[in-house]
């Protein structure tokens, strides 16, 4: 991360705000969305354009119906590695978003047109072509040579999800959050507009950069996106702030998680799991592995994870098989996992987990993301770099057990609740029968009891479990941090669970 004051402001070109005319063609370097940017920061900041035609002012399902036509997307026809298409405006996302595509540093606008659409018959297609586009989707050859699936979506605001290999959209990635988990409201930066690199016939990867804005700040992103079995994405991010940020949210992540054995208190579900992600896993800078396991609590809490040049984090999806879930439709075992990996030194901050209650599995209510410790002063330049990891699972240190399962239940004495902790891999597997594993246990209230280490003769990896009684008679023990690991003479032999018992 770095900062530096801005030089002179010059103005803003007009071409580059949504929703005014453009140019046919305009020059693009690695400078030109930085610029922009840096510019936009020291102007007023203006709202995009929301307005609609009534024929478009509709419901959900009236919005699903406007399907681009796959025969008009973009480098289909060149027969590229890459496909672009375009999403309407419409229902939630009346923002208008400018698209641009390059080609040898000329950047030429992306026209709307009806006709790029199929529209339902009780949707009237607008005329003319001032109306643009909400945001974009790629499209790749990522699970067969001889079809391209959608590989990244770009939706709403400054969100977007993508894909691995085998895997069905969950989780969502976000440019910037501001506020979130705070009392006051929250704000909510926007992609304004994005301008994509045309690839090569022999390209394994395509550029997409983006221009970010909000009343606090502005913002340039550029996305170098290679698919795969575990789809990468490069960020680059420079955040310009026209005020100063105190709670800004870096790499932030957005998933939901309903219940799972280790919180269903009250549950009345068919399915053993409802969730996108089930943990938060943490790669600290002093190499201390962590997993967070998820809830949905009786009121929002937040956990902040205190570092100095953080390794990685994510939300993570570890449970991977049908039977976990028994959800045909919703294909849980197929959510991808997300982890982050810092490129340079972030500096001290922590890694940020918001909670909020849900009553379903439709609205995302887990939120994660890299808290700076200091604040984003007004007219400087803040350099985030990342790499996003769309995948299954992440190793870290392959000698640590992961936790694979966080079960609680009733235990023999009414008071206290018994916790099991499965775990799975590393040192763990090779040891010898007459191993002298302990198990290091540990509540920041409460009393824990029984403490046991054992061998699991189904999963062929080991259970960790122990009683606990959290007290919750006295006023202070509402909330109480759990700590458990597995130990031997060489050092920790799982990573380290980290629970908090709410009630």
């Amino acid at each position: 991360m770095s900062c530096a004051l801005l030089g002179a402001v010059r103005p803003l070109p007009a071409w580059a705000m949504a929703g005014q005319a453009s140019p046919a063609s305009s020059a693009f370097d690695a400078e030109t969305v930085p610029t922009l940017a840096r510019e936009l920061s020291r102007q007023p900041y203006r709202a995009p354009d929301e307005s609609l035609p009534a024929s478009l002012d509709t419901g959900y399902d009236g919005y699903r119906g406007i399907r681009f036509d796959p025969r008009q997307a973009i480098w289909r026809k060149e027969g590229l590695p890459f496909q672009l298409q375009m999403f309407p405006r419409g229902f939630l996302f009346k923002q208008r978003v400018d698209l641009w595509r390059v080609d040898q540093a000329r950047a030429y606008p992306i026209t709307y047109s009806s006709r790029l659409f199929d529209f339902p018959d009780d949707v009237r297609p607008p005329r003319g072509d001032a109306l643009g586009f909400a945001g974009l989707r790629v499209h790749a050859r990522l699970n067969r040579p001889d079809y391209f699936d959608e590989l990244i979506a770009f939706l709403g605001a400054s969100y977007f999800r993508a894909l691995g290999k085998g895997h069905a959209y969950g989780l969502s990635a976000r440019g910037l959050a501001l506020g979130s988990g705070d009392a006051t409201p929250e704000e909510f930066p926007i992609f304004r507009a994005f301008w994509v690199e045309q690839p090569t016939p022999a390209a394994d990867h395509l550029v997409v950069h983006a221009l970010l804005d909000s009343p606090s700040v502005a913002g340039a992103f550029r996305f170098a996106i290679r698919p795969g079995d575990e789809t990468v994405i490069e960020v680059q991010s420079r955040l310009y702030p026209r005020v100063e940020l105190t709670r800004a949210g870096i790499a932030p992540l957005t998933s939901m998680f309903e219940f799972d054995a280790g919180d269903r208190v009250g549950t009345d579900d068919y399915r053993p799991a409802v969730h996108d992600s089930d943990g938060l896993a943490i790669f600290n800078g002093q190499q201390e592995q962590i997993w967070r396991p998820l809830s949905n609590p009786p009121r929002v809490q937040a956990s902040a994870f205190q570092d100095d040049n953080p390794r990685g984090f994510g939300l993570m999806q570890r449970k991977r098989s049908f039977a976990e879930y028994v959800d045909i439709e919703a294909r849980y075992h197929e959510r991808p996992s997300l982890w982050i990996e810092p490129q340079g030194a972030w500096g001290r901050g922590a890694v940020t987990l918001v909670e909020i209650p849900t009553g379903n599995e439709y609205h995302d209510n887990i939120v994660a993301f890299w808290r700076p410790e200091e604040p984003l002063r007004a007219g400087g330049e803040y350099r985030f770099d990342y790499r996003m990891h769309w995948c299954d699972q992440h190793s870290w240190q392959p000698a640590l057990a992961v936790v694979s399962d966080t079960r609680v239940g009733a235990a023999p004495d009414p008071a206290r609740r018994l916790v099991v902790i499965d775990l799975a891999g590393g040192r763990l597997a090779s040891l010898p029968e007459d191993a002298a594993v302990k198990t290091d246990v540990w509540a920041t209230r409460g009393e824990i009891s029984n403490p046991v280490a054992y061998r699991n003769p189904q999963t062929g990896g080991w259970r960790l479990s122990f009683e606990f009684r959290p007290n919750v008679e006295r006023e202070d023990g509402r909330d109480v941090e759990l700590h458990a690991r597995l130990m031997d003479a060489q050092g920790p032999l799982s990573e380290t669970w980290l629970y908090r018992w709410s009630i």
